[in-house]
């Protein structure tokens, strides 16, 4: 038996007694109330399972209540209760979002059995939440999604990692989401009442960069009209990130290394230590061990920096990740936008399967708030929209090199991961595919597919049968 926490509204003092003694019989959780301004007083203080009013009340009627309670709290449940002679108000209060309404006099059986389907609903409700919460515990991490064996590897380490000082290095290629493993680790860290400072190390040349790390004294350099604190000292007894730390100069290693190993630096033009307590994280799409080996980094400074090292799979190696980040990233853009874009058509999630997505994560979030903004099917998200384009290769319009995605998207994966074959077979290969995808956008219609190819339905339907495609319903078998 589920346990609600239940709202009883009714003038009657009787009424009230009774019914929260059944009730509470039946090992519910009851509140009651005399008047409707009272039950709409106790909706704002708390939320209930559900409410049960008479429509008559003083005051504020119980379709206020109703109305009020809706608004409040919209997964509330309402009965409401009426006299015989006004049960067409009640049928015009589940208009409203009553569940259910009983009418007076009223066996107490009865009662308890609209109870118990109330009961059933919000079990049911329960174990969705549980589940989706469930769900969004495994496949994600402070803003981190992922359902790939490879991405739950990254979460479980990002958790381990979070709780501790060590120093951090990230590893990735561009729009991975390696600035989101940094926030996840700040923010479930001891040090996320303190700052996490950012700085790209790519952005700044040499000069600056060295200023904007350890700060300046007044007269340090031209323009130094005054001290300046640097991200370290800004970053203490926080968490400072150092983003493409494979771009930052000898000059500035030596200075990154004795930070690390002393956690004492100078500011640039200064003579005194400055102590600092940071918590150090890096993240670089090069691989920092070839450079090692050709002597552009410093071997002892990769070392410090590679205590615990976190690699973030591309996403074109992590597919079942790409619909659960596509289907939160579609929820995400059209609430932003206030559109109501419900979903991905069919065709568009098997494109998404089959395209390499280069710039990995950052790709796949373009691509769709493009699609949120720009599509023309107000429900859901088509190639066309993906692409970016008014006529793609999907609806007979641009060629293939016109459109990344679509000339992905119509061969399969990377280039380089094709099975070679023969140029027939290719060919072939390439027009069942382009069949499929046409009959797709027209949901089967071979009349209308066979008008877009430019080929007659009997010609259709050959390479239909040859390609071993099934017959859609508008097929006459031997036409």
């Amino acid at each position: 038996m589920i346990k609600l926490s239940i709202l009883f509204l009714d003038d009657e003092p009787l009424m009230r007694l009774s019914m929260a003694d059944a009730l509470e019989a039946a090992g519910h959780e009851v509140e009651t109330g005399a008047s409707g301004t009272e039950g709409l007083d106790a909706i704002r203080r708390r939320c209930f399972d559900l409410v049960v009013t008479d429509l008559r009340l003083p005051g504020v009627d119980g379709l206020t209540v109703l109305i009020g309670t809706k608004e409040h709290s919209p997964q509330t449940e309402v009965v409401v209760i009426t006299a015989h002679a006004s049960v067409e108000t009640a049928v015009g209060a589940m208009k409203f979002g009553a569940f259910d309404y009983i009418t007076k006099p009223f066996a107490m059986d009865e009662f308890l059995l609209i109870i118990e389907r109330v009961g059933r609903a919000v079990g049911v409700r329960r174990e969705n939440q549980d589940l989706k919460q469930a769900l969004e515990d495994k496949f994600s991490f402070a803003g981190i999604l992922g359902a790939s064996s490879q991405m739950r590897a990254v979460l479980d380490k990002v958790k381990l990692v979070a709780g501790t000082d060590s120093t951090t290095l990230i590893l990735g290629e561009s729009g991975t989401g390696k600035e989101l493993v940094v926030n996840a680790i700040h923010q479930n860290s001891q040090r996320a009442t303190h700052p996490l400072i950012k700085v790209s190390c790519a952005a700044l040349p040499e000069t600056l960069l060295e200023a904007e790390l350890f700060g300046h004294e007044k007269g340090a350099f031209t323009g130094a009209m005054k001290q300046r604190r640097g991200r370290f000292e800004l970053a203490d007894r926080g968490t400072l990130f150092l983003d493409e730390i494979g771009e930052i100069s000898p000059a500035i290693q030596v200075k990154l290394l004795r930070v690390l190993q002393e956690r004492q630096f100078e500011r640039v033009g200064g003579n005194d230590s400055i102590d600092v307590n940071v918590r150090l994280v890096c993240a670089t799409q090069k691989d920092l061990r070839k450079e090692v080996s050709q002597g552009r980094f410093r071997e002892d400074l990769f070392y410090r920096l590679n205590v615990v090292q976190i690699v973030i799979p591309p996403l074109r190696q992590r597919q079942e990740d790409i619909m659960v980040i596509a289907e939160h990233v579609l929820k995400v853009c059209a609430h932003k936008m206030q559109k109501t874009v419900k979903g991905f058509s069919a065709l568009a999630r098997r494109l998404f399967l089959r395209y390499s997505f280069p710039g990995n994560v950052r790709e796949l979030e373009n691509m769709i708030e493009r699609a949120v903004a720009l599509g023309r099917d107000r429900e859901m998200i088509q190639p066309a929209d993906l692409c970016g384009f008014q006529s793609c290769p999907y609806t007979g319009g641009l060629p293939q090199e016109s459109c990344g995605f679509c000339s992905e998207g119509l061969t399969g994966a990377n280039r380089e991961e094709r099975v070679l074959t023969s140029l027939v077979r290719a060919r072939g290969q390439f027009e069942r595919e382009y069949i499929v995808s046409v009959l797709a956008r027209v949901e089967g219609s071979r009349t209308t597919a066979a008008k877009l190819l430019g080929i007659s339905r009997k010609a259709l339907w050959e390479k239909c049968k040859r390609y071993g495609i099934l017959p859609a319903k508008d097929d006459p078998g031997n036409a």
